[in-house]
């Protein structure tokens, strides 16, 4: 790497020549596997090696270090993201595109501790991909094209925002071994005595005894991702 070059998995030349027996893409899909299961704590260089039979020194020759590997991964969950076209109703459209980015962070609740560290992940293909299509989507929806990328990060900063304290909760449950109807069975004596001398709060907690609080959840997403919307309905064909 030169003086110039940037330190990124996207700004480096990769080598003309792989090794046979090994390529890029079956790194990034076992590493996403080896996340998947264990979390990043486990993905080290060496440990991915053991998992493909393969030494640390084989994969060095397609990636040049862990921070290189993390923007590969975090480039191809972002891959599973879906951009509908606009139709005719962009609200449809833009809630869809919000909950496949929020179902991608909850398949891989390890990306919660990775998207404020990521590099220049931006420069990754999928992630380009779906700014692209996001910016055909707004652009067919009537949003002024010098407001097509506020309204992008102002989308995906509610959904990634909502998505990250929904990944570190489910986290949270699958260490602890117990079901969010678990967790809210042993919880609720605690929460009916701590609620006890707050009147707002204790009438709400009563409005929410017995609901599923993964439909909860669910609920709480659409409610805040409809108000985002409500707000920038009256920026269309301003």
């Amino acid at each position: 790497m030169t003086a110039d070059e940037l330190p990124s998995v996207w700004t480096r030349q990769r080598r003309s020549r792989d090794q046979p027996a090994l390529n890029r893409a079956q790194i990034v899909a076992e590493a996403v596997a080896l996340l998947d299961a264990e979390g990043i704590d486990a993905l080290t260089m060496r440990r991915l090696g053991t998992r493909l039979d393969a030494g640390a020194t084989s994969l060095y020759r397609h990636v040049a270090n862990r921070d290189e590997l993390i923007e590969l991964v975090v480039d191809e969950v972002y891959g599973e993201i879906r951009v509908p076209a606009v139709g005719d109703d962009w609200r449809a459209a833009v809630s869809g595109c919000a909950a496949s980015v929020r179902e991608m962070i909850l398949r891989h609740p390890w990306i919660a501790s990775l998207l404020g560290q990521v590099g220049l992940s931006y420069l990754g293909p999928n992630v380009m991909r779906l700014n692209e299509g996001m910016m055909v989507l707004l652009a067919d929806a009537g949003f002024p094209a010098d407001e097509a990328g506020p309204v992008i990060s102002t989308v995906l900063a509610y959904v990634i925002g909502i998505g990250v304290n929904e990944a570190a909760w489910l986290t949270t449950l699958a260490r602890s071994g117990q079901t969010e109807q678990d967790w809210q069975r042993r919880l609720g004596p605690a929460l009916t005595r701590a609620v006890e001398d707050y009147p707002s709060l204790r009438a709400q907690q009563e409005q929410l005894v017995g609901q599923d609080p993964t439909a909860l959840r669910d609920r709480n997403f659409a409610y805040g991702l409809d108000r985002v919307l409500d707000g920038l309905e009256p920026r269309r064909r301003a």
